[in-house]
């Protein structure tokens, strides 16, 4: 059995804005540092066996600082654990997208739900095959992390994806089950973790289909 600690990144500009990421590559602003900070000490009050990041650098930067608080290298990227791509909605916020794409209008050049699954759940699988009986952190999305509660947990978890917070999962014969969504690590809380991925995010709130 592998485990497998997946951590959205800290806060950007754009989340402060409620604008869609996506695949842009926004960096993380000083609250966002600090809330991968607050992560990593969280982390920290366990061993770990590799920590692993998104290559946008929001998500990537977050786990070079918590890999620093747990005295481990700088992160490996995994393409493949990217954000989701939102096509022509990225770079807008909540009333542009609703003025540009009203209702249920496509969104040109937005990644599908099952896409983002054939390319983030093989990855993640594979990693942990890598790592047989260890446990590991992976920095990622709020648009990848809700892909995975719909296929892994459907309908379990409604609630928000916080910037910063860790959701725990197991990996045991090429399956992955939900230990925690929000997990408390030793009931410590997140204190900086803050905003959630369905607020900032117009095009996700949309689609909770698989």
């Amino acid at each position: 059995m592998t485990t497998i600690y997946l951590v959205r990144h800290g806060e950007t500009d754009w989340n402060r804005e409620r604008r869609i990421q996506g695949s842009t590559d926004i960096p993380l602003n000083q609250t966002g540092r600090d809330q991968a900070a607050v992560t990593g000490a969280l982390l920290a009050t366990r061993q770990w066996d590799g920590v692993y990041a998104s290559p946008l650098s929001r998500a990537y930067e977050t786990g070079a600082i918590i890999a620093g608080q747990l005295g481990l290298p700088a992160p490996e990227a995994v393409p493949e654990v990217a954000e989701r791509r939102y096509g022509e909605a990225e770079g807008l916020t909540g009333d542009e997208i609703d003025a540009r794409f009203p209702g249920d209008t496509p969104v040109p050049g937005r990644e599908s739900r099952e896409d983002v699954a054939a390319r983030v759940i093989p990855a993640i699988v594979a990693l942990a095959e890598r790592h047989p009986g260890e446990n590991i952190v992976l920095v990622s999305h709020g648009g990848v992390i809700r892909t995975i509660l719909t296929v892994v947990a459907p309908d379990e978890h409604p609630e928000s994806i916080r910037n910063g917070s860790v959701h725990s999962f197991r990996h045991t014969d090429g399956t992955l089950d939900l230990i925690a969504f929000d997990d408390p690590i030793e009931e410590q809380s997140l204190a900086c973790a803050t905003d959630d991925i369905e607020d900032q995010n117009a095009v996700e709130s949309r689609d909770s289909l698989v």
